[in-house]
């Protein structure tokens, strides 16, 4: 549609077409003393283009093509450019007007840039231009000025680009912030109305991303204002009040977008009468627009005159009064004011309250484009900035609730904090034409150019006269924190259910950028598309250069592909110097990993799920706590289980499936080994079933029995725990009674064959039974079957086991309704786990439960006994689907791998969270998300679980 929309004569228009600014510029003055380091002066110098990496949506550029093709001709200079894949100049164009596009810019004199160079990326000796938000001594941006003085840059920032006479900012995209805020703020405002059920004529405006350049625009705001005129406003909001706060270029450029819609300026002595007067149908058909200024709405304490030049000095004289006389009666709130603490905020969040309170103001104060995005500042409740994939949020001040919401309660805020980027042909075409005579200047050497010399922050190691008052705000060692403001980096191998809690958790911080990495791209791509600064990619494992460029461009990698290929992804990440998570034991292969680690400097953290994961930092912090009081942990039983909740297991395994349960049948064909009572046993492979503790009396209102898990004897080891001096030492999986007993059946019955010959080819449910059992008919004889079972079981065809089993045929999709279904598989226990995946998944409004139980029995130094536990029980969400196993897993992986991007674990290595440096930090943040493990100590033995577990 925007194509059609922006043809003119079968082609589309790229001409400038957004009002200008009008630029002065100053006399530059000859001072060859000040030159580019290592130049003589007024020489040609090699200037660099930096590639914009805070994040994908930075395409702007400081110079185009056409500027380097200029500036070549005219000056001789060099001119090096990074290349990306995301400007909105490809490479080639820089190419064609005569740049050298290569990686390496150590070769440049200078280097300019748009947004913040990431520290770890500067080059020393450099001059650098750039917006580098530290001239106001920023404290998240005093690392990053440290940074510039120690490795000897000359920093020009932007900013301070003016003119000598008038003051005036020269090099700034301050207009078109404006303009894309404006756009942005119609493209919500529509969406809100709708979600409020109101249809409007704003509901047609995009973001501003969306249009490729201004006739797109321009056609679009007209569609739209015919739109208005002829069908008009929605009545329960007329009329519609567009306040306008600020003078300078945001402003000027946001009305420059309203002004194409048909509308009345008013002012503030017209608003009484004009809400009033609201149901008049020329206010039906037209937006009125109220342009403010601080004489309108601040008032002196003590009553008297505004004045300008006192509220300038003595800004604590006043007090704002803009909520009692322009919100009330502001639709939407267009924000471009300049503010520094020292002034009245324009509102507090008691204002915003006092005015959602009053049921006459429902129509009110419904969005703020806040174009100045200044966080906590006029505004008090503007808590963050949002971004371009994620541009609203909407707070409640009568709640105290922040939300994402459209349909909830709160006024909409849009506080996006790089706009000009989503203009980013004409963003960069303006910026570079008002920076073109001083990178001229800047290329012939010729620093001495007034506008440049006067906006050097520091050169030689020195802050410039000007901004020495930053000093107080350094240091290196003392007395401040020194913060890295690179932005981190993420690579998530895998997209499956367990994913989406892990990237929630990781994308809260805006300083993480997530690519999401899967062999399905749809799935991935929905994953990405919900969560700020995540994007999507295939991978295929198989293909590795294209592994290695997207390990080589993360600072972790979380694993979530199936388990055998961790080592593979772990291999490659080690080689790049890259950290890895991954929530699967460690395997002999992975664990052969652990010297290549160490010599590295990589962590590959292991085993931080659930159960491998949360079930060691729990049991770690009781027994080192033990430890230290001097007392011996005599036994130690772990059970964990991701279960069905109790309402929900409304089958005969009592037990329903999120993801494949392939995982789940080939588990139990697992042997196991550990000691209970002193007594060592050992349960071999095909035995686990049928060899079940029928009760597990943890808590008196859940029937849960238990498998043995694997090898439990080893993590006497990995605990650190002597076996010898142990009575007791077991791991164990928990499932509600009577899953074993059919498990057990279908194993016996050939249901969990992995031969080729038990494969199913193009049959059905039924037959896939038939043939499993060795049925002689081709028909549903319901006695005949349950004649087989009985004589295959040993049992006979009245007991409850055979009742059972063919009433979870029934479910399976073998019998009844279902059985017919087409079903193919390579083996017996491929095409069982298919029909448990499709017949015994989550319903809507179910939910899952996860229950983790650790029993101590702990020696103290005196000779007492003590059973101490540790337990956790969550459930999942029945409303968003999201279940407890997803969270259980993904948050502990997510907690871990934000440790590793804060350098909070300097353990080296392939390695489990089973030590303080770990386990500790993580404890403690997954309390921050609700996950608390509740611990209990009883004294006597007699309380221990050994003493009353059922083992047949």
């Amino acid at each position: 549609m925007i194509s059609a929309l922006c043809a003119s004569n079968g082609k589309l228009s790229m001409r400038h077409a957004w009002p200008a600014p009008v630029l002065r510029f100053g006399r530059a003055r000859l001072a060859t003393q000040t030159t580019a380091y290592g130049k003589p002066p007024n020489s040609p110098m090699v200037l660099g283009i930096r590639r914009e990496d805070k994040n994908r949506w930075e395409r702007r550029v400081a110079l185009t093509p056409a500027h380097v093709k200029r500036l070549i001709k005219e000056t001789g200079a060099r001119v090096l450019v990074q290349p990306s894949n995301t400007r909105i100049f490809n490479n080639a164009s820089f190419e064609r007007a005569g740049a050298i596009v290569e990686e390496d810019l150590s070769k440049a004199d200078a280097i300019l840039g748009i947004k913040e160079v990431p520290v770890d990326k500067l080059i020393p000796n450099k001059t650098y231009l750039i917006f580098s938000h530290t001239h106001k001594g920023q404290e998240y941006n005093m690392p990053s000025l440290q940074a510039f003085l120690d490795q000897n840059i000359r920093l020009i920032d932007y900013e301070l680009m003016t003119d000598p006479e008038s003051g005036k900012r020269l090099v700034l995209f301050g207009t078109h912030a404006g303009y894309a805020g404006m756009i942005d703020g119609l493209h919500g405002l529509g969406q809100r109305l709708l979600a409020l059920g109101y249809n409007s004529p704003l509901i047609h405006m995009g973001q501003a991303h969306v249009y490729p350049n201004p006739e797109c625009v321009n056609t679009k705001l007209h569609h739209v204002g015919d739109i208005i005129s002829d069908q008009g406003l929605p009545d329960a909001f007329a009329p519609m009040v567009f306040t306008f706060t600020g003078s300078g270029n945001v402003t000027r450029g946001a009305r420059a977008i309203f002004d194409k819609l048909p509308h009345d300026n008013i002012s503030m002595e017209q608003l009484p009468s004009i809400v009033k007067d609201r149901y008049n149908q020329r206010y039906k058909n037209r937006l009125l627009a109220l342009q403010v200024n601080a004489a309108d709405y601040v008032e002196r304490i003590e009553g008297g005159q505004y004045d300008r030049a006192e509220y300038r000095e003595f800004p604590d004289r006043y007090r704002s009064v803009f909520a009692q006389k322009i919100a009330p009666y502001t639709t939407m709130l267009i924000n471009g004011i300049y503010w520094e603490s020292r002034f009245p905020r324009l509102m507090t969040t008691k204002d915003l309250a006092d005015i959602q309170r009053r049921r006459d103001l429902r129509s009110r104060m419904l969005a703020i484009a806040d174009i100045s995005c200044d966080i906590g500042g006029s505004l008090e409740f503007m808590s963050h900035a949002s971004t371009i994939d994620s541009p609203f949020f909407y707070v409640d001040a009568v709640n105290s609730v922040e939300h994402k919401d459209i349909e909830k309660p709160g006024v909409q805020i849009n506080s996006i904090d790089n706009l000009p980027t989503e203009l980013p042909f004409e963003a960069s075409k303006h910026f570079g034409d008002s920076l073109y005579p001083h990178a001229k200047a800047l290329a012939l050497g010729n620093l001495s150019d007034t506008v440049l010399s006067r906006a050097i922050i520091c050169q030689n190691g020195q802050l410039e006269l000007p901004h020495k008052h930053l000093e107080k705000n350094l240091t290196k060692a003392h007395g401040i924190r020194v913060a890295d403001t690179r932005r981190k980096r993420v690579l998530l191998a895998g997209s499956g259910m367990v994913s989406q809690p892990l990237v929630d958790y990781l994308a809260r911080t805006r300083d993480t950028d997530i690519t999401v990495a899967s062999n399905n791209l749809d799935e991935a791509r929905n994953l990405a598309y919900q969560f700020p600064n995540t994007q999507a990619t295939l991978l295929d494992i198989s293909d590795t250069t294209t592994l290695n460029n997207n390990v080589k461009g993360s600072d972790v990698v979380v694993s979530l592909v199936p388990a055998p290929l961790h080592p593979q992804i772990a291999e490659t990440a080690i080689r790049n110097g890259k950290h890895v998570v991954t929530a699967s034991y460690i395997s002999d292969e992975m664990a052969s990993l652990d010297r290549k680690a160490k010599d590295a400097s990589v962590t590959v953290l292991n085993e931080i799920g659930l159960d491998p994961g949360i079930d060691h930092c729990s049991a770690m912090k009781i027994i080192d706590e033990a430890k230290a009081q001097g007392a011996t942990v005599r036994s130690f039983i772990s059970w964990c289980g991701g279960l069905t909740a109790p309402e929900n297991s409304t089958n005969q395994l009592g037990y329903k499936f999120s993801w494949s349960p392939r995982g789940v049948m080939t588990a139990g064909l697992n042997a196991a080994k550990f000691k209970i009572n002193k007594q060592v046993r050992e349960i071999p492979s095909g035995a686990l079933f049928g060899s079940a503790f029928a009760q597990v009396p943890l808590y008196p209102g859940f029937a849960f029995e238990g498998l043995a898990n694997r090898d439990s004897l080893q993590y006497a080891d990995i605990y650190g725990l002597k076996l010898d001096e142990m009575d007791t030492m077991f791991r164990g999986t928990l499932r509600f009674q009577g899953y074993a007993e059919i498990l057990d059946a279908l194993l016996k019955l050939g249901f969990l064959d992995l031969n080729a010959s038990s494969a199913i080819q193009q049959g059905t449910g039924f037959q896939f039974l038939a043939q499993t059992i060795g049925l002689a008919s081709n028909q549903p004889d319901l006695p005949q079957i349950a004649d087989v079972l009985a004589q295959k079981l040993g049992t006979t065809v009245s007991s409850t086991l055979v009742s059972r089993l063919l009433l979870a045929f029934e479910e399976f999709g073998m019998l009844g309704p279902n059985s017919h279904l087409p079903l193919s598989a390579p083996t017996a226990l491929d095409a069982l786990s298919k029909c448990l995946q499709s017949s015994l998944k989550f319903g809507q409004g179910e939910r899952d439960m996860v229950c983790l139980f650790h029993e101590f029995g702990i020696e103290n130094p005196d000779g007492s006994y003590d059973v101490q536990t540790s337990s956790l029980v969550a459930y999942g969400d029945s409303e968003s689907g999201e279940t407890a196993m997803a969270r259980t897993v993904g948050i502990p992986a997510a907690i871990a791998t934000r440790l590793l991007l804060e350098n909070k674990i300097q353990t080296r290595g392939v390695i489990r969270p089973t030590i303080p440096e770990i386990y500790q930090p993580l404890l403690e943040r997954l309390g921050q998300m609700g996950m608390h493990f509740t611990e209990t100590s009883k004294n006597g033995v007699h309380n221990s679980l050994q003493q009353r577990m059922a083992w047949n």
